[in-house]
């Protein structure tokens, strides 16, 4: 188990005020944790106040940037060489952590990993579509991929800091771009309660940002993953489309030649993308 006094807790929060003395205190009282940072994305209501009330050092910023923001921010303001990120909303049960950081040291990144039962059903639908999603993409069985309770090597979080997202996507970036660097990632089960206050994830705006996210880390590791699926489907239909034309009419229409060619065109851009990956990893 990591030390806890090498354990920097990052908490980012907006608006939280009614959750976050209690979450800080939660946390001070069972371990020596090194430091909890709370990152204020520039709050309208007590957040920052009640956060340095209950203990936690604040790190503010002037204005609203983002969840992705804060945590880049806390990322970089840890003192510990471990992070443990959670949410500000009371959600995150703190006698979880220790499980979470035991296990750093064996595991670059240890995801919590909640149940479906733990998630509103149209949330949970969701998170169940991303992550077969993301399984497949990524050849990993992945649990839970947008749960923000996590325990992470600091120099790894580091070394990914220009992909994070500034909004609500860094949970499945961080954990997408880790599996794929080849990093060690493990999934503890996790207890999630209900949050205090009202979510500020939207379904449609966020649930589309994280499909893209998706799509964005696959591309940049495994391309072909991405470029061939679609290479095959053009070129199936473009066969499928003249065989039946000339069966029909004895003639090959424009239509499935140019679907042919796009085939043959996304494929090509999928083995380019994909030496130019390789070479970024041998870097």
């Amino acid at each position: 188990m990591a030390d806890p006094r090498q354990v920097s807790v990052v908490i980012p929060a907006f608006d939280e005020e009614d959750a976050i003395g209690g979450v800080v205190a939660d946390l001070l009282g069972r371990r020596p944790w090194r430091e909890v940072l709370v990152v204020d994305d520039g709050s309208s209501d007590q957040t920052a106040a009640r956060a340095t009330a209950a203990g936690a050092r604040v790190v503010r910023h002037p204005y609203n940037k983002g969840n992705g923001a804060a945590v880049k921010t806390g990322i970089r303001e840890a003192q510990g060489d471990v992070i443990l990120l959670l949410d500000a909303d009371g959600q995150h049960d703190p006698e979880d952590a220790d499980r979470l950081v035991e296990r750093v040291g064996v595991y670059d990144l240890v995801i919590g990993a909640r149940a479906a039962k733990d998630q509103k059903w149209g949330r949970a639908l969701g998170n169940a579509v991303f992550r077969a999603l993301a399984s497949w993409l990524t050849g990993r069985d992945i649990p839970d991929l947008t749960s923000g309770f996590r325990a992470a090597r600091r120099d790894r979080l580091v070394e990914i800091l220009h992909l994070l997202p500034n909004g609500f996507s860094y949970p499945t970036t961080s954990c997408l771009a880790l599996l794929k660097a080849g990093y060690n990632v493990a999934f503890e089960p996790i207890r999630a309660r209900p949050r205090v206050g009202r979510s500020k994830i939207r379904a449609m705006r966020d649930g589309t940002k994280f499909l893209l996210i998706i799509l964005k880390i696959v591309t940049l590791y495994r391309p072909l993953k991405v470029f061939f699926p679609v290479s095959l489907a053009s070129l199936l239909v473009g066969l499928g489309y003249g065989v039946w034309n000339v069966a029909q009419y004895g003639k090959i229409p424009m239509g499935a030649a140019l679907a042919v060619q796009l085939a043959v065109v996304v494929f090509l851009f999928g083995l380019i993308s994909e030496q130019i990956a390789s070479g970024q990893e041998r870097r």
